[in-house]
């Protein structure tokens, strides 16, 4: 009777670990099934600031709490005024010299220049402005949502712009 118990048991443990395997294997490939390649020459590039552009590559940006990355390309020259996000943004270079600053106000003796493959880290609602030497391109990835709020939103110059209206907005 202890002989069938055993064997009985040995029985069960051995289905169940094969059912387990059986499943896991099934998410792994339905995982797997779901993986997306993004070519950098499919992405929609749209105007954010004079001299920016954002991409998104991955997830939705807007959402609370869910996984995003988008891509900034800006022009030799860009600048990006003081700004502040509700949640941590982590940078890539990809391309590039990004150069980066903390505080209240765009300040070029405080910018540090990031090349390709550099990475900085910022936690939520620490201060810091941007600006491009030279065409870059940089990754920002983290939790939803990515938003913008600018220290002073007069220093922001609209994608649409014309040449000389940084000189107006300077005070």
């Amino acid at each position: 009777m202890k002989k069938n118990r055993l064997t009985y048991a040995c029985a069960l443990l051995t289905c169940a670990a094969v059912s387990s395997a059986r499943a896991f294997g099934q998410d792994k490939a339905a995982a797997g099934a779901a993986h997306n390649i993004v070519r950098a020459g499919d992405l929609k590039w749209a105007p954010i600031i004079k001299g920016c552009e954002l991409a998104p590559v991955s997830g939705d940006p807007a959402a609370d709490g869910a996984a995003f990355v988008v891509r900034i390309r800006c022009m030799d020259g860009a600048k990006i005024p003081a700004h502040w996000h509700p949640t941590d943004e982590n940078v890539t270079v990809l391309k590039g010299t990004f150069l980066v600053g903390m505080g209240e106000k765009f300040d070029e003796a405080k910018l540090t220049p990031m090349s390709a493959g550099n990475f900085v880290s910022l936690p939520k609602e620490m201060r810091h402005f941007a600006a491009s030497k030279g065409e870059s391109i940089v990754q920002v990835h983290g939790a939803g949502p990515f938003k913008v709020n600018w220290v002073n939103p007069a220093e922001v110059i609209p994608p649409d712009a014309p040449p000389g209206a940084a000189a107006k907005l300077k005070p």
